[in-house]
């Protein structure tokens, strides 16, 4: 067995440089956040005050506001009467009780179906999933029982208080069980709504939005931009709508479509566009994955002509694949180039060679080359 780690560990050895000969714009990340450059948004100046937060904290903020104004919200999961792994509920167990902030087994089956039962019965139920990796458990139940409660009961019966919290995507050390990008595998489920924020002031606005839809939510928040997305946050309360594509980047010749931590690098890569090749790319954050804004994308592609599509979760079957369809069904005259789709590819997250498969901005960029030149 020894000398078969060790064959292994100098065949792993000899392939890095494999690598990097083949991928010579990939450097070795600095830090977690290198294959982005986050550049934070501008407040909406009617929303008042504001206060330089980072992602979690911004999260805090809108549990914080949520329990403060609705007495029968409760949060549960693994690890949150602490302030869980991520700090995101930490302080409130002491400000509002062990019986609205509290610790469950490690069963998120059990988490969920919990939740649902609360909703059910009237309580805004906010549920912590420690990783988004770990939810699979609770799919039954999510996809089997949350998603249909409404519709089974010919709407007499409904769990839409129930929003579920769970950290997802790449952040550079997470390997195989802590960087997945989930959100595919509930997108096929009616009933749901999925959320992905890509900065601390939607994160808030969307999380509050979560919290007071009628129906379960699903709210998966980038890891890797809790510490390092920080912006000017709103101190009051608002809400970020949802199923409302926010047009982040105007453009003509292309539209870029992502969400997450995936539009930061679609962000730098639209600069690098402009720049280098004199080409005009709009980048839109879909924000809502489920349902999605097709009347905002789809108003783009027919400006544009060409389009992008980018998220970090694997190719075959991602989320991208439905929006491509979708597009070239719709805006099939308009077109001039296929959709073109630039995901992780069809493999696990490896650890230490995590940044060769996820779709930076040099993918990005030559596909974009590729797009243009059709």
């Amino acid at each position: 067995m020894a000398a078969a780690s060790t064959a292994f560990k100098k065949l792993i050895g000899n392939f890095g440089p494999v690598l990097r000969r083949c991928f010579p714009s990939v450097q070795v990340q600095a830090s977690r956040n290198a294959h982005f450059k986050f550049v934070e948004d501008t407040p909406d100046p009617n929303l008042g005050i504001t206060e330089k937060k980072n992602l979690v904290q911004s999260i805090a903020d809108a549990l914080d506001y949520t329990l403060a104004q609705d007495p029968s919200a409760i949060i549960f999961g693994e690890d949150v009467a602490f302030g869980g792994v991520f700090r995101c509920t930490v302080g409130l167990e002491e400000k509002y009780g062990k019986q609205r902030i509290f610790n469950t087994p490690i069963c998120e089956q059990g988490i969920v179906a919990f939740g649902i039962g609360a909703a059910a019965v009237g309580t805004t139920a906010i549920a912590e999933i420690q990783f988004a990796d770990y939810i699979f458990p609770a799919f039954d139940q999510l996809v089997n029982e949350g998603a249909k409660f409404r519709y089974r009961s010919g709407n007499e019966f409904d769990c839409g208080r129930l929003t579920v919290r769970a950290p997802c995507g790449a952040v550079g050390h997470g390997a195989l069980y802590h960087s997945q990008s989930v959100e595919a595998f509930f997108s096929h489920s009616p009933g749901l709504k999925i959320v992905v924020p890509r900065g601390p002031i939607q994160a808030k606005g969307l999380l509050r939005s979560c919290i007071q839809d009628d129906n379960p939510c699903l709210f998966f928040e980038p890891k890797v931009l809790y510490r390092s997305a920080i912006e000017q946050v709103p101190v009051d309360d608002y809400l970020v709508p949802l199923s409302q594509a926010d047009v982040v980047r105007e453009g003509s010749d292309v539209t870029m479509i992502g969400y997450g931590t995936q539009l930061h690098v679609l962000k730098e890569v639209a600069e690098m566009a402009q720049e280098q090749l004199q080409v005009s790319c709009e980048v839109i954050d879909l924000q809502t994955v489920l349902p999605w804004d097709e009347d905002t994308v789809y108003k783009s592609v027919i400006k544009t002509g060409k389009c992008l599509v980018s998220h970090e979760a694997p190719i075959t079957s991602g989320f991208g694949a439905e929006l491509a369809a979708s597009i070239q069904s719709e805006c099939f005259l308009h077109l001039e180039a296929p959709v073109v789709r630039v995901c992780g590819p069809d493999t696990p997250f490896p650890h230490v060679y995590e940044q060769f498969i996820i779709p930076d901005k040099w993918r990005c960029l030559d596909a974009l080359k590729k797009l243009v030149d059709y």
